[in-house]
């Protein structure tokens, strides 16, 4: 009888053992962000960061100091909306004596150019570096502010590998390949052209670019515009962009603006006659925290709230 007991007993072990390997196995298969928030685990994603450097703000626009060809850090201005790997101020290809490499066509939505290329050895933003950059140049600070101007510009394909986070309240800029944004994340935004995003207006759902290096909020072409508000006051005003300027309006809209977990009212709007698509500018997102993951083409973009319970959440861990 004491055999069969401890045979009994090995068998109610085994069948034990089985269930619980059974249900880590699940456990495993299961996404790994499922469930989840990106805003709730801002500090999290920034794990394993290349890149984790505070950043200067000049009328919205973000600044950091980055490297080139080991000669030296220069301040270069980050912006989502330009194509690209990067732009050379004439500055910079004059401060370096840059090797002048061709021509490129550009566009800004409106108007397109052509323009003189240099080539840059190394582009650096500590542990992140590019190789032989080919770059736009031509003199940017012609209209900027000396508080504004700026050496060069990192474009939206210098950060094309891997997680950016622009924290602006904290004034803080990460980039990571360690994590990704899974559609996982129940507040990602899917995009399709970079970074074209759905947002709400008003209970309007419309597509928006998402650009860092706009210093506007809100830009909506008249035709959007009249469509959600056509009894709102226009005055007549000038939009600059980087090949010209736009004849345009200027009228301030109450939404409300739900752009990712960021609710935005009363908002300024400007409101040009052409123009490709509405626009989310930078002075838009600077109580926001905004994650780009060109790899699964997933947008985060999280409000003041979402980020105080990701600081809660950190917290309490």
């Amino acid at each position: 009888m004491v055999p069969e007991h401890r045979h009994a007993r090995g068998s109610s072990r085994r069948r034990a053992f089985r269930v619980a390997s059974y249900v880590c196995a699940l456990m495993a298969a299961m996404p790994s962000h499922a469930a989840r928030e990106a805003c709730s685990d801002i500090d999290a994603l920034r794990a394993g960061a290349l890149v984790d450097m505070p950043f200067e703000l000049v009328d919205g626009r973000l600044y950091v100091q980055a490297d080139v060809d080991g000669r030296g850090t220069f301040r270069f201005a980050v912006d989502t909306g330009a194509s690209g790997t990067a732009r050379a101020d004439a500055r910079l290809v004059e401060a370096l004596d840059l090797p002048r490499e061709g021509t490129s066509a550009n566009s800004d939505g409106v108007a397109s150019t052509t323009s003189e290329t240099v080539r840059l050895g190394t582009l650096a933003l500590q542990g992140l570096r590019r190789d032989d950059v080919v770059a736009i140049t031509r003199d940017y600070n012609t209209r900027q502010s000396s508080e504004a101007a700026f050496d060069g510009i990192l474009a939206r394909e210098f950060f094309a590998d891997g997680l950016l986070v622009i924290d602006y309240p904290k004034r803080r800029l990460a980039y990571t390949r360690t994590v990704s944004l899974s559609e996982n994340f129940r507040d990602t935004l899917a995009y399709d052209k970079p970074f074209r995003i759905p947002i709400s207006i008003g209970g309007h759902e419309v597509e928006a670019q998402l650009d860092t290096g706009a210093n506007v909020a809100i830009v909506l072409p008249k035709a959007v515009h009249d469509a959600i508000a056509p009894a709102s006051a226009l005055t007549a005003d000038t939009l600059t962009l980087t090949n010209g300027d736009v004849e345009s309006r200027r009228t301030r809209m109450h939404g409300p603006f739900r752009i990712g977990t960021l609710t935005l009212t009363d908002v300024e709007v400007r409101v040009p006659e052409r123009f490709p698509a509405p626009l989310v500018g930078a002075h838009a997102l600077q109580d926001a925290v905004v994650m780009i993951d060109p790899r699964t083409r997933r947008v985060a973009v999280c409000g003041p709230a979402a980020a105080s319970e990701a600081v809660g959440s950190e917290a309490s861990r």
